[in-house]
């Protein structure tokens, strides 16, 4: 089991139940859209984020950005770390059929999937690391990515052969790309 000092933040009570078993840390579903109106546990993910940070890991469907999209701008002070799972279609063993979007969600991932993702995201990184370079929107636009006649269709592409999910925005795809790899990797990747 991997001890995590900050809070991860997860869509729903099977999410915390399958994160049990891999990590030893705080674990806080937000139980779906109901975070929109639960006051209570707005302010505790607002405090854990100024104390200790937090881990946001949501499912790589509409939803699950959307809650993350909303977690984001309920946290003004603190630590932000998002962890990204890749789009794996197919269906969670619980569920009678497939998501809407076809994919699974954290609950469905394997450890080894899940513990890659919080790798990349760096949340089990040697703090005492060099800064590295950052992948900037300069980068991006110089390589058609953003910014240009069909850079949607180029990133759609890249994405899916680096194994993003598909729904991000140009400045989350960013910073995904600043989590998942050096700039270094990310040219050798792309060429």
């Amino acid at each position: 089991m991997i001890k995590i000092k900050q809070a991860i933040i997860v869509e729903g009570k099977y999410d915390k139940i399958t994160l049990s078993s891999l990590v030893d840390a705080v674990i806080i579903p937000t139980n779906g859209f109901s975070i929109y109106k639960d006051e209570e546990k707005k302010e505790l993910i607002q405090a854990l984020a100024e104390k200790t940070g937090i881990v946001i890991l949501t499912d790589s469907d509409s939803a699950g950005f959307q809650i993350r999209s909303h977690l984001r701008n309920i946290v003004k002070k603190g630590e932000i770390i998002n962890v990204y799972i890749p789009d794996i279609f197919g269906k969670e063993r619980r569920k009678a059929k497939p998501s809407k979007q076809g994919k699974l969600g954290v609950e469905g991932m394997s450890q080894e999937v899940l513990l890659e993702a919080f790798q990349k995201a760096g949340v089990f990184a040697d703090e005492s690391a060099p800064k590295r370079e950052l992948i900037t929107k300069a980068d991006l636009m110089d390589m058609g990515l953003i910014g240009c006649d069909n850079a949607a269709e180029k990133r759609a592409a890249l994405q899916k052969k680096l194994g993003l999910p598909e729904l991000l925005s140009a400045n989350m795809f960013i910073e995904i790309l600043n989590v998942m790899f050096t700039k270094e990797e990310f040219l050798n990747k792309i060429i």
